[in-house]
């Protein structure tokens, strides 16, 4: 994260275009293995979701990898450096909430600080108790496609570092507004 450039102006620049009152919001990732279309939910953790949507629109997401994928239990993206220790050089406030983690529930990598969430998101393979609570749920896979998109990319076999042997690539990410 040190040394990362702070995307944080073009973020806001972007962000000021979302509404969750006016509409519902999803991110498409175009991934080298398939779709994966995910329902944002800003009612449990508005800062988040406004966090990735603003990172989306501006193309951050694109061309990143899934660096780390651990079977039965989630696959990781979001860091610039491919490395797990990259972020978009600046941090967001944890929004614990009630939503457990379960298959296809889109949720916010950090470091043991609590509020150390930037760009890095994972996507839970499993039903995952002991996160609940203590990282920030803000999405679900949308659709039984997108989750068997996930399920298809948890199985991409890894190496001792829990990094896929073959890439697996956010193409891009976009943004979908749907008026409520």
């Amino acid at each position: 994260m040190f040394g990362a450039k702070n995307r944080k102006a073009e973020v806001e620049v972007a962000q000021k275009e979302i509404d969750f009152a006016k509409n519902s919001y999803q991110v498409v990732l175009d991934t080298t293995l398939g779709p994966i279309t995910l329902n944002l939910l800003p009612d449990v953790a508005p800062g988040h979701c406004l966090n990735l949507l603003g990172l989306a629109k501006i193309g951050y997401y694109d061309g990143l990898i899934f660096h780390r994928v651990i079977s039965g239990f989630m696959i990781q993206g979001g860091c610039p450096q491919g490395t797990g220790t990259g972020g978009p050089g600046y941090t967001i406030k944890a929004e614990f909430n009630g939503t457990t983690h379960v298959p296809g529930v889109l949720s916010m990598a950090r470091t043991s600080d609590p509020n150390s969430a930037g760009s890095q998101f994972f996507i839970c393979l499993e039903t995952v108790p002991h996160l609940d609570r203590q990282y920030t749920a803000f999405g679900q896979t949308a659709d039984a496609a997108s989750l068997a998109v996930v399920k298809k990319i948890g199985a991409t076999p890894t190496d001792g570092g829990d990094r896929p042997k073959t890439p697996v690539k956010i193409n891009t990410m976009k943004v979908v507004a749907t008026p409520k």
